[in-house]
């Protein structure tokens, strides 16, 4: 069966380069080549030579390869968004401080939230939440990054009637804050 549920085989009108001898890849619905795979190859490689990569897959240099983080809590949001960014970019974290080849101290892990705005019945609608992480990075004695701050700040608002699912997306927002915030640091530890 072709295109068109007849059984003669479906071909384009010919054109006037097709009598010629040239024969277009478009002119047939079934066997022919079609450009899609030489415009996917084309964008791909158009992506690589403007340096543009996958969020969570920065390459990062020779002295970053085995790295120790040191977190006061080190099952924050942020320090398992860094973790896997880490694991992600081919770094293997170690557990032993004394074997790797930088350190990087989580000086600080916060998450803030305000209220932005409430009802007439004196009920908070909008909340904004802020992520802080403070880092720095060294080496031996060798201080590589010195300790820095970087923040997000996101809002959402807020149903007292929906308290579950509010709750749920703050969590989300949170993750994805922390997740945000690890990519931050990475494009930082790639510039060392």
């Amino acid at each position: 069966m072709n295109c068109s549920g007849s059984r003669r085989p479906c071909r384009a009108p010919r054109a006037a380069s097709e009598k010629r001898g040239f024969r277009s890849p478009l002119a047939t619905c079934g066997g022919g080549h079609t450009p899609v795979p030489w415009a996917a190859a084309l964008t791909a490689l158009l992506i690589a030579g403007c340096g543009f990569q996958l969020e969570g897959h920065t390459p990062l240099p020779a002295v970053v390869r085995n790295p120790y983080v040191e977190a006061p809590d080190r099952q924050s949001d942020f320090v398992q968004s860094l973790r896997h960014a880490l694991l992600a970019s081919g770094v293997q974290p170690t557990p032993d401080r004394t074997k790797a080849s930088v350190v990087v101290s989580i000086l600080k892990d916060s998450i803030a939230r305000r209220v932005l705005s409430v009802s007439a019945l004196n009920q908070p609608e909008e909340y904004e939440v802020t992520y802080t992480v403070g880092f720095s990075v060294s080496a031996g004695d060798k201080e590589l990054l010195p300790a820095q701050e970087i923040s997000d700040v996101r809002t959402y608002s807020f149903d007292e009637r929906l308290l579950l699912a509010k709750g749920h997306e703050e969590d989300i927002l949170r993750r994805d804050m922390a997740r945000q915030l690890a990519d931050r640091v990475m494009r930082r530890l790639a510039s060392l």
